[in-house]
């Protein structure tokens, strides 16, 4: 059966600053299973892009393997797509970020695509503090080859055919706090007003911004059994508390229940509004582990902002780049002559 989109569109659909509607930041339909968190996570994507009111041109989804490295084409069709091999997302993301650092670029990966055969990478991208976006849709699974645990399973969680998992879990959100990422949230993807704030934060954020989704696979593990099926984690999940995120163009303003009010300032004036449950800081990495951890150890599922760095220096400061992307430099750019590798050579003896 085929399923073609319509075309039409109502006259008075809403469109952002740049006269975009919410249908410019749609891409094809999805072909995942009914139900599947991932298809929110889109969801949440276009919602932020269409409300920040960024160029879809401007967007270069990066993808790897799984049934997560698919959902680009269900996002900014108008947008750069490179659909890239297994685990090997972040390389390519690293590659095309400095050749052209005017793009805004935004990684899909999964639980196996990050942890497993891409932990390398993940691991490397993370700790050069890359400017990009990298979401990770977790299940807790293999959905692409029918379900057999990821190495993000918890320890006695179990899929719809499978045994309790044995081994320990990697929790991403932690790996990530300890590699450098200057930007570290968890949400569930069926949490619409936790995550697309979340997501407006990471596409304004200077350097590398990470987000564990926790996706669950209504197909091989929405059990009762597993720690990434719905009904578990709307029973567990704790988030750190409530999050606004006001773009520097618009005047900032904040309605919250009385209590601890962090506000968060990134590079471009954009303004993080944080209401928090506890006392720790959102800019203490140390905090933000310990937290992690403690509610880990209490089988609860932290969601939020854990962390943020608005000072961060990401890698084309660190590096010292040229700002202009490589696709416009002349010849005389690119082959300064015999005299310039000649000097290149002599500062070497």
């Amino acid at each position: 059966m085929t399923y073609i989109r319509p075309q039409f569109r109502h006259p008075n659909l809403p469109a952002n600053e740049l006269g975009f509607t919410r249908r410019d930041y749609e891409g094809a339909l999805s072909t995942l299973c009914a139900g599947c968190g991932h298809d929110s996570v889109s969801a949440a994507i276009i919602e932020a892009c269409f409300e920040l009111a960024i160029e879809p041109h401007r967007v270069a989804k990066i993808s790897g393997i799984g049934c997560s490295s698919k959902t680009p084409t269900y996002f900014l069709g108008n947008s750069h797509g490179f659909n890239s091999v297994h685990g090997r997302m972040p390389s390519v993301a690293t590659g095309a970020n400095l050749a052209n650092r005017e793009m805004i670029y935004v990684g899909v990966s999964g639980d196996g695509d990050t942890a497993s055969i891409g932990l390398g990478q993940f691991a490397h991208a993370t700790r050069r503090n890359l400017n990009m976006v990298y979401i990770v849709e977790n299940n807790g699974c293999y959905g692409l080859t029918k379900g057999q645990d990821s190495a993000t399973a918890d320890v006695g969680s179990a899929s719809k055919k499978g045994d309790p998992n044995p081994y320990e879990a990697i929790d991403l959100c932690a790996l990530a706090l300890q590699l450098g990422a200057t930007y570290v949230a968890r949400s569930f993807s069926g949490d619409k007003a936790q995550l697309v704030p979340l997501i407006k934060g990471a596409l304004a954020h200077s350097g590398f911004a990470f987000i564990d989704v926790i996706s669950p696979c209504v197909t091989f593990n929405d059990t009762p059994q597993s720690t990434k099926g719905y009904e578990f984690v709307r029973d567990h999940m704790e988030a750190t508390g409530k999050m606004d995120f006001v773009p520097v163009r618009k005047e900032i303003t904040a309605d919250y229940e009385p209590g601890y009010t962090q506000e968060v300032t990134l590079h471009d004036g954009s303004v993080i509004h944080l209401y928090k449950e506890g006392a720790d800081s959102v800019r203490d990495r140390d905090a933000a582990l310990r937290a992690v951890r403690e509610h880990k150890r209490r089988g609860r599922i932290l969601t939020g902002l854990l962390y943020v760095n608005p000072d961060s220096q990401e890698l084309h400061h660190i590096l010292g780049t040229v700002k202009t992307a490589l696709r416009d430099f002349g010849e005389a750019d690119l082959c300064p002559g015999s005299q310039a590798l000649a000097n290149i050579n002599n500062s070497f003896r």
